[in-house]
Formats: C-alpha cells, sequence, structure tokens
C-alpha cells in the first residue's frame, strides 16, 4: 500500500471516529435534558427502553473507537492493511467497507465457519 492510500485510510479513520464522537456528545447531551417523569407507566417504559437501546449502541460504538485507534497504531506502526493470520495483504476493498480490519477477506471467511462450526457444538 503506498503512502497516499495509508493517508486516505488515516482520513477516512479520524473522519469515522469524530463522527461517532460527536454523535456519543449529542446523546449525552439529549440523556442529560430529557429528565421527564412520564405519568403514563407505557410512555415512562418507552422512554425507558429508547434510553437502554441508546446506551448500548454507545457502548457498541465505545468498543468500535477502540478498533479505529487500534487500526490508526498499525498505519503509524507500518503493520495496517496486512492479514493478522496469513501476513498477507488485505484488499483495498475489503478495507473501504471495513477500514478497521485485520483479517483478509479468505481468512475472514475461515474464521467464520470454524466459529459456526464450534457454536453447533
Amino acid at each position: 500500500m503506498n503512502d497516499r492510500q495509508l493517508e486516505y485510510f488515516r482520513q477516512k479513520l479520524l473522519g469515522w471516529k469524530e463522527d461517532i464522537l460527536r454523535e456519543s456528545r449529542e446523546t449525552l447531551s439529549h440523556l442529560q435534558t430529557e429528565t421527564e417523569n412520564h405519568p403514563d407507566l407505557a410512555d415512562r417504559a418507552s422512554s425507558e427502553t429508547d434510553r437502554a437501546l441508546e446506551l448500548r449502541t454507545r457502548d457498541r460504538q465505545r468498543k468500535l473507537i477502540s478498533k479505529i485507534d487500534e487500526a490508526l497504531r498499525r498505519i503509524e506502526e507500518g503493520s495496517y492493511g496486512y492479514c493478522e493470520e496469513t501476513g498477507e495483504p488485505i484488499g483495498l476493498a475489503r478495507l473501504e467497507a471495513r477500514p478497521i480490519a485485520t483479517l483478509s477477506l479468505e481468512a475472514q471467511e475461515r474464521h467464520e465457519r470454524r466459529e459456526r462450526v464450534h457454536r453447533d457444538d
């Protein structure tokens, strides 16, 4: 992968991270302002369900940020774009679709097949 491509993915990852952080700030602001006490139990339950879903989503995005940070670290170290399992380059199309990918498409498919086999046990 050349320097231009690495810079493209670095900018893509940084932009993705900033979008997630911005959404998190908006969610936090929204949750802080939404302290309504719903007199109707159904409204209260609906509000609590929405809040729980939003917090679960934010937790998933927090984990995604750590994966983005790890990908940025790999760019700095020069190991970005190489499969952790085989050492082969990860295809640009796969990195475009999933810039945090650590496995080539073939290695990922093998990994998922093994998971399916062991999950059925």
